[in-house]
């Protein structure tokens, strides 16, 4: 990966930007839209939302803004964890549609795999939502479909019924969270793995080891880890809402981490905590 706009290959062979412009606790509203906005000026093509964020209508209202094509654009949204079931998930999708104010999703995720709502009959429920998704793939309103914070439980439960697997998992990786046994399934089932919070959601300022290496290399602790997650074959997805940090974490592709610096990055287990347990969460 030399720029931005260089891609993963998807299993269905859509191409995705190496890297995506996060949106995660953006807050609606002027905050997202300039956000957004000054992201695409930097040069990103390839945003990701979700319903649960809230902020899918000034997401829209950003691309809008930008002049730039929507061709020319990957945007990815994902299904709220109230609204899993074949019928809750058509809705679902078309109020997400409503709220981009688009003709169609370049990619489309199940948020969580096991919803507090859905516990006791969580399987049942993917199994109409993925049935949804499968149907609004074939019929070319989303490019292509995946999964979050899904674990290989989840994927073989998923699969029982699925007639399309999930090019995509979405799930946290960053320092010293690697996620083995999932990131392990996904590739031996071509499954592209992407990389949220990968800046470990502002602790990982504070790690020793991370502050030599920036020092090392002469980049900054975000610079590091973006490049970190591109090594390992992640496709992260950093965020911020100041400029002079969105433009900054796009020059990653300059250097390159020596493997030693690679493994010991990976090996900096729990600096950042740890993702949550998709079985037991409470939402």
């Amino acid at each position: 990966m030399n720029s931005l706009t260089d891609c993963y290959k998807l299993s269905n062979g859509v191409e995705i930007p190496c890297i995506g412009f996060g949106t995660w606790q953006t807050p609606d509203g002027d905050v997202c839209v300039s956000s957004v906005l000054s992201a695409i000026e930097a040069g990103y093509r390839h945003i990701d939302t979700a319903q649960g964020y809230g902020n899918e209508e000034s997401v829209g209202l950003a691309v809008k803004k930008s002049g730039i094509d929507r061709k020319d654009l990957f945007i990815t949204s994902k299904l709220t964890n109230s609204e899993h079931g074949y019928e809750r998930t058509l809705a679902a999708f078309e109020e997400t549609m409503k709220k981009l104010d688009m003709d169609y999703l370049d990619l489309y995720l199940i948020h969580w795999p096991n919803p507090i709502a859905f516990r006791d009959h969580w399987q049942e429920a993917n199994a109409g939502t993925w049935k949804a998704f499968e149907e609004l793939y074939k019929a070319g309103r989303i490019r292509a479909i995946g999964i979050s914070n899904f674990r290989p439980h989840h994927i073989e439960e998923l699969m029982k019924t699925a007639t399309v697997a999930p090019m995509v998992n979405q799930i946290r990786l960053c320092p010293g969270e690697t996620q083995d046994e999932v990131v392990d399934y996904c590739r031996s089932h071509n499954i592209q793995l992407e990389a949220y919070s990968p800046l470990g959601v502002g602790k990982i300022f504070e790690v020793p080891e991370m502050k030599a290496l920036a020092e090392k290399y002469g980049k900054s602790i975000a610079q590091i880890c973006i490049r970190w997650s591109l090594q390992r074959g992640y496709l992260p997805l950093p965020k911020s809402v100041t400029p002079s940090r969105i433009k900054e974490n796009t020059q990653v592709f300059d250097f390159e981490l020596e493997a030693a610096d690679v493994q010991l990055i990976a090996d900096l287990k729990g600096c950042v905590g740890y993702s949550s347990d998709p079985d037991t969460t409470t939402f």
